[in-house]
């Protein structure tokens, strides 16, 4: 690879942290665990730039380094700061090993085959299988309550589908800040997936923050057409994000991984 212009790399690198930050929160469970192995590898390219000239693109580089700095660290996950975390944790511990790492990196990165190759350094064959093997695994693990925040009737129709033929009950379907924080009170969910943007022009966030002051532990899938306005360096951000317009395999891995990081005692594990 012809390795660009210092200004254009920078640019390249800089577009692509932000999915990094997402990626790294997802793969470590923690926010904080998340950035500073983000900030890591950045140090790491500044020491080093040669990786560049091996990978297919930037962000191919970026992900690489990233497990580079994460595997020889041990790959942790973030420290268990409650019963809940410490759960999750051990649901980690019986993944086999890389195929969440190739799950997050295809279905929620949009990684293909030969790129997760390139970035976790197996052959495409074992890419696919491992992606594979997590699906079933992580579906597997956990079953719970999820409520549905979205205003668009048939986005919420398929939303609702793709929860439940993965095993998971909806308590329903609010269109409205208000319509949430009262959903949310008469069935407590074990996972929220919000849209951002509402009927009323009330706020899917705002939603959240509501019903967050009610229940503690409770995981949130923020759903958007803007990652980049959560995605912003500010505390606090969302550990889940899908972007609009989301695939059924995005879904099931985020539902998945939501379920599997904060599960509470009350699911069906």
């Amino acid at each position: 690879m012809t390795r660009p212009g210092s200004a254009d790399l920078t640019s390249a690198i800089g577009a692509n942290l932000p999915y990094l930050r997402r990626y790294a929160r997802a793969l470590t469970g923690s926010q904080t665990s998340g950035d500073t192995f983000a900030a890591a590898t950045l140090e790491a390219l500044l020491e080093d730039m040669s990786v560049l000239d091996a990978a297919d693109s930037p962000k191919v580089a970026l992900f690489h380094v990233f497990h580079l700095v994460w595997a020889s660290a041990g790959a942790p996950v973030g420290e268990a700061d409650s019963s809940l975390s410490a759960q999750a944790q051990r649901h980690m511990a019986r993944l086999t090993p890389n195929s969440r790492e190739a799950l997050l990196l295809s279905v929620i990165e949009g990684f293909s085959h030969v790129e997760i190759g390139g970035i976790l350094q197996i052959d495409t064959d074992e890419a696919a299988e491992l992606i594979g093997i997590a699906m079933r695994e992580m579906e597997s693990s956990v079953a719970g309550r999820v409520m549905i925040i979205e205003d668009e009737a048939i986005i919420a129709m398929d939303i609702q589908d793709i929860v439940t033929e993965i095993g998971h009950t909806v308590t329903g379907i609010a269109r409205t800040r208000d319509e949430a924080v009262a959903l949310a009170s008469r069935e407590r969910p074990d996972l929220i997936l919000a849209d951002i943007q509402l009927a009323d022009n009330s706020s899917g966030i705002d939603a959240v923050n509501d019903i967050l002051a009610q229940f503690d532990n409770l995981p949130v899938i923020f759903i958007t057409a803007f990652p980049e306005r959560l995605l912003t360096g500010e505390r606090p951000e969302p550990a889940f994000l899908i972007t609009k317009p989301f695939s059924e395999d995005q879904l099931r891995s985020a539902v998945s991984q939501a379920m599997f990081f904060s599960s509470t005692e009350t699911l069906a594990a």
